[in-house]
């Protein structure tokens, strides 16, 4: 079971930037993809971006321009940077580790997008 460990949340104005960080205690490149998610209040979770092991990217179409996933090999970390932040992107964002079938989540970073 791989740790995962998110940094980077806090609370930012709308049009602001955060980047988050997703340390993971294992070689990254051990899993078929890996993955932000994220949890609005009310709302289920939704996978807002992923790379895979070749380096392919995927983003919802709510975040596609704005934000940007990308790793770093030589740390076993993950990364997300969120420009032009929208009040719509608050929410508890969760770092996973997929392989098969199996996913391994870290405990969450809330962002909040406010005026």
């Amino acid at each position: 079971q791989v740790d995962l460990v998110e940094s980077g949340g806090g609370s930012v104005q709308p049009g602001g930037s955060l980047r988050l960080s997703c340390a993971a205690s294992e070689n990254i490149f051990n899993f078929n993809y890996m993955a932000w998610s994220r949890q609005a209040p009310g709302k289920q979770r939704e996978l807002v971006a992923s790379i895979n092991v070749g380096g392919r990217l995927t983003y919802t179409d709510s975040v596609k321009g704005r934000f940007t996933i990308s790793r770093d090999a030589a740390t076993n970390t993950v990364y997300l940077q969120m420009d032009s932040l929208k009040p719509e992107d608050t929410a508890i964002y969760y770092c996973s580790a997929h392989i098969l079938t199996s996913a391994s989540w870290g405990q969450g970073t809330q962002v909040t997008v406010s005026s």
